[in-house]
């Protein structure tokens, strides 16, 4: 039977460093790999996540796309959509949006994607996520990667 009651989330950059927090990823309230031993346990047979080849779908999907199709419109066209409903509607909702980094995770002067509250009055802040030290040098990680990218840019 599939699960529907999943929450995991992609930080970083759109791109190699972007990353899964597993420490924050859960299946119906229980962490992912709680949840596999647990549906064990009640004899049902199913395979642990492969979290590697996952995390080389992310990364690599919207270069894959792009090869075949000539751009990924449709996907960010999605995701406006998901943010301008967001915008528009009568609560604050948290999602994973690209904003500047003001300290959090001891980052700043670049935009990553973290959670994000979001509402009818925009972006109001970030929702600090509990992380592993592995996943905070990972965001790290990404962050001097744009930073070197946005250190090359000319803007004379």
């Amino acid at each position: 039977m599939a699960q529907s009651n999943i929450h995991a989330y992609v930080f970083g950059e759109h791109g190699d460093t972007s990353f899964i927090p597993w420490s924050g990823a859960y299946i119906s309230g229980v962490s992912v790999d709680e949840y596999y031993d647990l549906e064990k346990k009640l004899g049902k047979d199913i395979e642990p996540i492969d979290k590697e080849a996952m995390l080389q779908y992310v990364q690599k999907s919207g270069g894959e796309i792009i090869s075949k199709k000539g751009a990924t419109f449709y996907a960010v066209s999605s995701s406006v959509c998901k943010l301008c409903s967001l915008l528009v509607s009568s609560s604050e909702s948290i999602s994973t949006v690209s904003t500047m980094m003001h300290g959090e995770y001891g980052i700043d002067d670049v935009c990553l994607s973290t959670l994000t509250l979001v509402g009818p009055n925009g972006v109001q802040g970030k929702v600090p996520m509990r992380m592993t030290k592995a996943e905070i040098e990972q965001l790290k990680k990404s962050a001097d990667a744009l930073k070197e990218i946005i250190a090359q840019i000319d803007l004379n």
